[in-house]
């Protein structure tokens, strides 16, 4: 019997429109561990303390796009020593079908995360193990509601035979573990969107799987 302990973050916008703000794609990525992790959460502790003794504050914590490049890549080193297991999934908006768009923003995030976790949880988890499943808190409190009902259900829906799921929904400058994945998310949706790779080689060596079930989005 394992604990086994997953953090989830998005990225991408739930549009449809061709709005300069607008993704071509919305991504979910999961890091999972396996058992005791506590020590890698301190050397994450550690790398804030040697920020702040630069005068670099983070006082939430790391976040991809808001972080110097500098700091990219010492997070990015961090993650590379540690070795969580990586997985996204890219849905490519433009192949969705009229009746998926119809449905709005709170279906496709839960189709997204659907796709994802039924596939990742039945590789990670089996009979007897407890999955803890953490999953970055995100919008206002009704949209925020909606997606918190929409994970629970896919989590009770399509948990993995005998095993335990237990979800928490956090936010992420409270966790190392989803900060990982957010930083994940970031290297692979560059990849997508810009055809940049120079991040996404940083996480290569743990990325198990980049799931596209739409296929890529027209360049």
């Amino acid at each position: 019997m394992a604990h086994i302990y997953m953090y989830a973050d998005e990225t991408g916008t739930l549009d449809y429109g061709p709005s300069s703000g607008s993704s071509r794609y919305f991504g979910i990525g999961t890091v999972t561990w396996v058992g005791d992790h506590g020590g890698h959460l301190w050397q994450a502790t550690q790398l804030r303390f040697q920020h702040a003794a630069v005068g670099l504050a983070c006082p939430a914590g790391y976040h991809a796009k808001n972080d110097s490049h500098k700091t990219r890549a010492q997070v990015y080193e961090l993650i590379g020593r540690q070795a969580p297991r990586i997985d996204t999934t890219f849905l490519a908006k433009v192949r969705a079908y009229s009746s998926v768009r119809m449905r709005g923003e709170a279906y496709l995030y839960r189709l997204a995360w659907y796709l994802h976790f039924k596939e990742i949880a039945r590789q990670v988890a089996g009979p007897g193990d407890s999955l803890y499943v953490t999953v970055a808190s995100l919008g206002t409190k009704a949209r925020k509601r909606a997606f918190q009902d929409a994970i629970d259900q896919v989590c009770n829906d399509h948990a993995p035979w005998g095993c335990t799921v237990v979800v928490a929904h956090w936010d992420s400058a409270s966790s190392w573990g989803l900060q990982v994945a957010d930083y994940a998310l970031w290297a692979v949706q560059r990849k997508l969107e810009r055809g940049d790779p120079s991040y996404l080689d940083a996480i290569r060596p743990n990325l198990r799987s980049r799931f596209l079930p739409w296929g890529r989005a027209p360049e």
